[in-house]
């Protein structure tokens, strides 16, 4: 169970007086598989200080893309806590009775609008404008516009939105700014006494629906609603469902830019801020350059792309060894190949063994819809072949990886043998330098630990 409320904590040493602890709490903590890890933190932790706890802890790679989830099953709703949030302040709106939990799991989109916001903002949604008067706004400046404050962007379309009381759901106009969220009772008419208020976000969270078609009856999967921080009940939240996942995510992330503003920016930016200030490679890494030992003298390699390309020389030539030593026992074999090839790859991170199609769907959205974030897992229909799924332009597509046998030597290939490899990892290393005949470079691969 997770205690919500701080406590006042007691600590003795051997031969002397019990003193006070600072004031604490006991916070668990969830993985996609549902392993949890209780940990006691301080009473103003952050959830970005909780992440890198547990960075620490499992040794996990910081790419600064590790985040902390609110879920409410009681609700059927989830969402980010953002990295400057307390934990124990969140923990303290939860009912004692509720099955509430903390997961802590890749975002890769948690701050991707702020490098490629025409990903986010369809330009058909989104105007800059004062409460009456609305011009077409340059996309350039979008971000900007939003984090001034004396500006006011527009999000606006349609949505389906679940009447109060009824299970059914009716189609409106809506208008997202700074003031609040808005529905038009007539039309798309943006008139003041047109516009009926929803709610405003200084005291309201964003979450996104889970499974939306089954547990709130929407009209399609891409739901999400406005909660009130002082209300936990079903009835109070405000129902809305998009007709795809790049509305959804355009009216998410208005929302979150219009309750936090700047403090969203100054959360993308610290953690290079601290990277510069306290660069990770030292001076004697720095000087490191690539040399060239195959003729009769050695020499420096100037040319980035020719050492790129004899760092990869030498890289499949180690593995080319690693599998020879692996099969030297007796006459190679296909079989001999094979078990190589898996002893290989099953311990890459980007390798989910025997996850579903639907898990890898499940998994690449939890993990955010952004291009480039794939994993790969067995075929569940071909047991002799992989899945590479992939998402780009915020679909998620599966490509299978066929095996070719050629003369007893067995090799992986995603165009019918055209393109040949010895082995997943330098599969995956290739598509992540080239796009071949993927709709996008393999880029951000889905990560999964044990607490």
């Amino acid at each position: 169970m997770l205690c919500t409320q701080p406590y006042i904590g007691c600590r003795a040493r051997p031969n002397s007086q019990v003193c006070l602890a600072p004031k604490q709490g006991v916070i668990k903590v969830y993985n996609e598989d549902n392993t949890s890890r209780a940990v006691e933190v301080p009473s103003d932790i952050t959830a970005q200080d909780v992440c890198q706890l547990f960075v620490l802890k499992n040794h996990c790679i910081d790419d600064h893309c590790w985040t902390l989830f609110e879920h409410l099953s009681h609700l059927g709703i989830e969402r980010t806590i953002e990295d400057h949030e307390s934990v124990l302040e969140v923990l303290s709106g939860w009912g004692m009775d509720t099955d509430s939990r903390l997961y802590f799991r890749k975002n890769y989109a948690k701050y991707e609008f702020f490098k490629k916001p025409l990903d986010f903002f369809p330009d058909h949604m989104v105007s800059i404008s004062s409460e009456t008067n609305g011009t077409v706004m340059n996309h350039s400046e979008l971000i900007q516009t939003f984090l001034n404050s004396s500006t006011c962007p527009e999000i606006h379309g349609h949505l389906h939105a679940k009447e109060q009381g009824r299970k059914s759901w009716k189609k409106f106009y809506f208008v997202l700014r700074r003031s609040g969220l808005y529905f038009s009772n007539k039309g798309t008419s943006k008139e003041p006494r047109h516009l009926q208020f929803i709610s405003e976000f200084s005291d309201s969270d964003v979450y996104t629906l889970l499974s939306a078609r089954k547990n709130h009856g929407a009209p399609t999967d891409y739901g999400f609603c406005v909660k009130s921080t002082k209300c936990g009940s079903a009835r109070d939240l405000k129902l809305l469902c998009a007709d795809d996942e790049q509305n959804r995510t355009c009216w998410v992330t208005a929302m979150r830019l219009f309750k936090y503003g700047m403090q969203l920016y100054q959360n993308f930016i610290q953690p290079h801020q601290k990277q510069k200030a306290s660069p990770m490679r030292s001076i004697s890494e720095n000087s490191l350059v690539a040399m060239d030992f195959s003729g009769q003298k050695s020499r420096v390699i100037e040319n980035p792309s020719e050492a790129l390309s004899v760092a990869l020389e030498e890289g499949l030539l180690w593995r080319r060894k690693s599998c020879h030593r692996l099969s030297s026992h007796g006459s190679p074999s296909t079989s001999q190949n094979t078990m190589s090839n898996i002893a290989l790859h099953m311990a890459q991170p980007w390798f989910h063994s025997k996850l579903s199609r639907d898990e890898a769907h499940r998994l690449i959205t939890q993990q955010g819809l952004i291009d480039g974030v794939f994993l790969l897992r067995d075929s569940q229909s071909n047991p002799k072949t992989f899945v590479l799924s992939l998402c780009h332009t915020q679909r998620i597509k599966h490509f299978q990886i066929l095996p070719v046998d050629d003369e007893g030597d067995l090799f992986y290939s995603l165009d019918d043998g055209h393109t040949r490899f010895t082995d997943l990892i330098q599969l995956v290393e290739f598509y992540q330098l080239n796009r071949g005949v993927l709709p996008c470079k393999l880029k951000h691969h889905c990560a999964r630990i044990t607490l």
